[in-house]
């Protein structure tokens, strides 16, 4: 069931999210390095972040609950030559993967979530992670005008990536996130770097 609201998302599309490329704060973590590993894609919708990610030579697994979405990645993936592995998964039950990420990127999901599913997902991350291992969250942020649906504060992030849970926040840096709703500049976001403790 949780799908089908997001797969209708992409069937009567485009998804107001999908602007059609790689998040720009995504692009320049991936210039300096920040992904290394194999990487998994949490929410990855059409596969745009994954792709960017494959086409530096990383290893990606993209998870979507939209199955409409992830048939419109690996189409993207067979036209651009890329190999990339995309898979039905929902991202409140990760451990069922049978597997383990160096790096997880999580773009424009957890702002999803409210906060009794912010446990259970930070917890479901956790499953797929060892000690060290990097994650990065951008979503939404509650700070500025023209903020996009379901703005999480700083506050909302600490809560739930806590020592207790298995997580060590790094960094929480203002970000923009790019949308079909908003203008080039994009909507006001945190880009949150949290190791896996």
């Amino acid at each position: 069931m949780a799908g089908r609201p997001w797969d209708a998302s992409y069937r009567d599309g485009p998804a107001p999210w999908d602007f059609g490329g790689p998040q720009p704060a995504v692009v320049r973590v991936a210039a300096g390095g920040g992904f290394s590993g194999t990487v998994l894609d949490a929410g990855c919708g059409s596969g745009e972040n994954a792709l960017h990610l494959a086409s530096l030579g990383l290893p990606v697994l993209g998870v979507d609950v939209a199955e409409t979405a992830l048939a419109m990645a690996r189409e993207k993936a067979v036209e651009r030559g890329l190999e990339v592995e995309f898979a039905l998964a929902d991202a409140l039950q990760l451990e069922r993967l049978g597997r383990t990420f160096e790096t997880v990127l999580d773009c424009a999901l957890f702002h999803t979530f409210d906060d009794e599913e912010r446990a259970g997902y930070v917890a479901s991350l956790a499953s797929v992670t060892e000690p060290g291992a990097t994650l990065y969250v951008l979503c939404f942020s509650d700070d500025g005008p023209d903020t996009g649906p379901h703005p999480v504060s700083q506050e909302d992030l600490r809560r739930a990536f806590t020592s207790t849970a298995g997580w060590n926040i790094v960094t929480i840096a203002a970000e923009r996130v790019r949308t079909r709703f908003h203008d080039a500049n994009g909507a006001p976001a945190w880009l949150a770097t949290i190791k896996r403790s």
